[in-house]
């Protein structure tokens, strides 16, 4: 599937859900089955800067597409990361780079986050588009 296919799935799935309340606990169940990033990569280098709680983000490349796994201390993090590396894994470097993730509006994510946390969220969103951007040109 391609990156808006992806999108397309998830705003469907959260349009399952009327209420918020069952939407954190959906994003935190999305979170427990996060790509665990290895504790070796648990480093100073993979935190993305500019989010509240710790995350740690991986990246390598696949015969042409990004893989990533990643980890965070807050479950509610945890359960963005995972939905944007749902989003993004497994897509060409330059996709990523150029992506517009219209689906984070598109379920409230954004206005139901506190403001921190929505500073962490963009600070998520740029740290694996620049990945992308560093991919396309190292290949």
């Amino acid at each position: 599937m391609n990156i808006d296919q992806i999108q397309d799935s998830i705003i469907e799935e959260f349009e399952l859900f009327e209420q918020w309340f069952d939407k954190y606990e959906y994003l935190i169940d999305l979170g427990k089955n996060l790509p665990v990033i290895d504790d070796a990569y648990k480093t100073d280098d993979n935190l993305i800067r500019g989010c509240q709680s710790r995350v740690w983000l991986h990246a390598e490349m696949n015969n042409g597409t990004v893989q990533f796994t990643a980890d965070s201390d807050a479950v509610i993090t945890r359960g963005i990361i995972a939905l944007l590396i749902r989003v993004l894994a497994g897509q060409k470097p330059g996709d990523i780079a150029n992506a517009q993730l219209y689906f984070i509006d598109a379920i409230g994510l954004r206005e139901h986050l506190s403001s921190t946390r929505a500073n962490g969220l963009v600070s998520m969103v740029n740290t694996l588009q620049s990945i992308g951007r560093d991919f396309s040109r190292a290949h």
